[in-house]
């Protein structure tokens, strides 16, 4: 078998500033997962470097002949959905979500009204417009864009004044695109990642996220698992909103804000991650089997045994570094 592993900031070359941010820690998801498959027997990983101007022709000849594509891109501007199409025109297989479910959840706006018309926990959306943000009252509350991934262009908003400041910020930093307002919800910021077949569903171990205390949102990893009370409720919501995405598959991530109640009534879904996230550094640290190779069977329909970890808890950072610990 062959799969062709894609990690958009590691491939394309890209020079676009705002994803700078996001070059180590796309080549340590690429790293990872990586090296868990080439640990498969009878599988063939391929993954390399394309270059600018060869990126597409390269891309849609290695997904034509590969038996599966594991796509690894942000949401932002359509890069992940552009390069899922590329992968089903090439009659590709993927090793995720179809480009139908990635393109509902990538849009933070709709999935947000989606989750909200399932009666799903989730913070109340606004598409912003020139009038909204002349208007909007509403503080403190998240700015961020409509297509956004790794906590680019977000923006903790306090004030009008601040709105209007962060607004241009975003600009000034290369983001043209939607952007969006929700209140801001307290709580422990934590995630949650399933590995998905069309015959078996494994919830994963979920993890508590460390983001920057500046207004930036900006993530620096996290650690796991949650605390047993946290995980189940964690666990319990995010699976409510995957159930509510026809077409996932393979390693999916959703985001959360546990608030303080024990009850798990302050609880919301912020977004659904419709690829690799971080988090699979730290669980691949936790898990004494191979994770790449449970996500692979899920994927192709072959029944996996509940995954077994190991004692302790792994803090992971977001350029791949991890450590493990007693506690």
């Amino acid at each position: 078998m062959r799969v062709f592993v894609y990690e958009f900031t590691c491939a394309a070359g890209t020079t676009h500033s705002i994803l700078d941010s996001l070059r180590a820690e796309g080549r340590a998801m690429l790293s990872a997962v990586t090296d868990d498959l080439i640990r498969i027997p009878d599988v063939d990983v391929v993954s390399l470097p394309i270059g600018n101007g060869e990126e597409e022709q390269k891309f849609r000849e290695l997904a034509r002949k590969a038996d599966f594509t594991l796509v690894i891109a942000p949401e932002l501007d359509d890069i992940l959905a552009q390069r899922c199409q590329w992968v089903e025109e090439a009659s590709g297989r993927l090793l995720g979500p179809s480009l139908s479910a990635v393109r509902m959840t990538a849009d933070k706006y709709s999935l947000g009204q989606l989750l909200q018309g399932q009666q799903i926990p989730t913070p109340e959306t606004w598409l912003l417009s020139p009038e909204r943000a002349d208007s909007f009252k509403r503080f403190p509350a998240v700015l961020k864009p409509r297509f956004g991934a790794g906590s680019l262009a977000t923006y903790l908003v306090e004030s009008q004044n601040d709105l209007r400041r962060w607004i241009a910020i975003a600009r000034d930093e290369g983001y043209s695109g939607d952007l969006i307002l929700q209140p801001f919800i307290p709580g422990q910021a934590a995630s949650v990642a399933f590995l998905i077949g069309h015959k078996q569903r494994l919830s994963l171990p979920p993890a508590r996220q460390n983001l920057s205390t500046d207004g930036r949102f900006h993530y620096q990893g996290g650690s796991l698992p949650l605390p047993a009370e946290l995980a189940e409720r964690a666990c319990r919501l995010a699976t409510r909103a995957i159930d509510e995405i026809p077409g996932l598959l393979g390693f999916v991530g959703v985001d959360l804000v546990l608030g303080n109640d024990s009850d798990g009534r302050q609880d919301q879904v912020i977004e659904i991650n419709p690829r690799l996230t971080t988090s699979y550094i730290g669980l691949r640290a936790l898990a004494e089997s191979n994770l790449g190779e449970a996500m692979l069977n899920i994927a192709i329909g072959k029944q996996v045994a509940p995954l077994r970890w190991h004692p302790g808890r792994v803090q992971f950072h977001s350029d791949g570094r991890v450590a493990m610990t007693d506690d």
